[in-house]
């Protein structure tokens, strides 16, 4: 599978409706027909459904999105991944990555990345790419956003890591993995793919860097999209991702980025393990 097959805009923004009018049609029958308690308890179960579909960052309810890159079973590399930056710690998150010979991708707020913009450029220098988080990172708000805000946080994020960069992102991934209707219709417009994750160790709620790895270690899978983050006052981003990497190397997983399927495509199984620079300690 390229890379092509897996980086999927959203076609129909608005498909979300098919499901929403009738659903709610049938409320008010539901309601007309046999009073307000059944049709009050209808209603909150639809309600539910499409709540549901904001607050699991893995639905794909209002626009597609990749959480695991399909990678066979024997083929032991993951697809690293960086959130919130740039930061105070990108620099040497960027030393530590070409230590161990690794290839992410960061998912800049674009806010932080014009306060940062040699972060930025050092970040696409080196071979990394960089993806939109939004401009500002409304993380308590993101997820009920109405159709103008959500479109400029995302459009104008575009715009600036553009130019900051001198790549367009091609992919997205929404402020803390929830996603309302109104994400589609501009991701469709910028050629954008929400991005998910499926290993995640929760380092921005103050665990230790162990514990941090741990959970991610226990959900590594072939393909997997490891969830990391940088800055932040309870977030330990240089010894949590050092760790990371060398229980990575010690158990056999690599790294790559969904670019590079195609590069691979024909490679064996089984890719080189990391191997750091030996001036690394571990």
């Amino acid at each position: 599978m390229s890379v092509a097959d897996l980086h999927r805009p959203p076609k129909r923004p608005f498909a979300w409706l098919w499901a929403l009018i009738p659903t709610q049609l049938l409320v008010a029958a539901l309601w007309w027909r046999f009073g307000w308690q059944v049709g009050l308890s209808s209603l909150l179960v639809s309600h539910l459904t499409f709540l549901w579909g904001v607050l699991w960052p893995q639905s794909s309810l209002y626009s597609p999105v990749l959480t695991r890159l399909p990678l066979p079973a024997h083929d032991r590399r993951v697809w690293l991944t960086i959130d919130d930056g740039p930061s105070q710690q990108t620099l040497q998150i960027l030393d530590l990555l070409d230590a161990y010979h690794v290839k992410a991708t960061f998912f800049l707020v674009a806010q932080r990345a014009q306060t940062r913009p040699q972060e930025v450029r050092e970040i696409v220098r080196r071979g990394h790419s960089i993806g939109n988080h939004s401009t500002s990172h409304p993380q308590a708000w993101f997820w009920a956003l109405g159709p103008r805000r959500m479109h400029a946080e995302i459009a104008v994020a575009q715009s600036i890591l553009h130019d900051l960069g001198g790549v367009a992102p091609r992919w997205f991934r929404a402020v803390v993995g929830m996603a309302n209707p109104f994400v589609s219709a501009p991701l469709k417009a910028l050629g954008l793919a929400r991005v998910g994750w499926s290993a995640r160790g929760y380092d921005g709620v103050g665990a230790t860097s162990e514990r941090v790895v741990a959970r991610i270690e226990r959900s590594l899978m072939p393909g997997a999209i490891v969830l990391l983050h940088e800055g932040g006052a309870a977030t330990q981003s240089v010894e949590t991702i050092g760790l990371l990497l060398q229980r990575m190397r010690a158990t056999g997983w690599s790294t790559l980025l969904p670019e590079q399927l195609e590069q691979h495509h024909d490679a064996r199984a089984g890719a080189p393990c990391l191997s750091p620079d030996p001036r690394v300690n571990g």
